[in-house]
């Protein structure tokens, strides 16, 4: 149960409370709630089942895989900051994108995505979509080469690689499900500036 009337969020059946669930694990009436966000130390096993998806937070740090291995074992989702307080590094993200992928684990990545492409250290959702769904993380979320990205009604590019529109939209309920930004109007300023918007 995650009472906060100071927020309005009001979240319930209590997740520890096990004697709902169906054999499955599964709560037998997940009403509204179609997504959880919760911290990395928070009880995983707990919150399986709890909603349609549940995102765990994942710090960048030594601890990353062992995060990652749990949250896939309970079948949850991870979400990663790029941004706020600090901007992870190109390698350590790369790291988070490609142990996503090597686990076959959904993530979603918030905080510091305002910008299209990389730009003044901090990371584009252009590049991490490169990076996502092409691999070869590390020079996608380095790159800063306007050209090398194109996106439009058929699909996405990048040096050459390129993914048609059906197979972005698997890739985003099989890989990267979505991005969040604290602004949204400089991402689509950005987005028409280089002639992606409109569409």
């Amino acid at each position: 149960m995650l009472d906060k009337p100071e927020t309005g969020v009001w979240v319930k059946p209590d997740p520890k409370d096990t004697d709902r669930r169906n054999e499955s694990g599964v709560w037998p009436d997940p009403g509204l709630i179609g997504t959880v966000e919760v911290a990395a130390d928070d009880d995983l096993a707990a919150l399986a089942g709890l909603a349609p998806e549940v995102y765990v937070e994942v710090p960048l740090d030594d601890a990353v895989e062992e995060r990652l291995d749990a949250i896939a074992g309970h079948g949850l989702r991870a979400k990663v900051r790029c941004g706020g307080t600090s901007t992870p590094d190109v390698e350590s993200f790369a790291h988070f994108v490609r142990s996503c992928r090597q686990r076959h684990l959904v993530f979603k990545a918030t905080a510091g995505l305002h910008h299209a492409l990389r730009k003044n250290g901090e990371h584009g959702f252009l590049n991490l979509l490169a990076a996502a769904v092409f691999g070869d993380e590390e020079s996608a979320l380095g790159e800063s080469d306007q050209d090398a990205f194109a996106l439009d009604r058929d699909g996405f590019s990048w040096r050459g690689r390129q993914l048609r529109s059906a197979e972005l939209a698997r890739a985003r309920h099989e890989r990267l499900h979505s991005i969040g930004s604290c602004s949204f109007f400089e991402p689509v300023e950005e987005l028409e500036k280089l002639g992606i918007l409109p569409l």
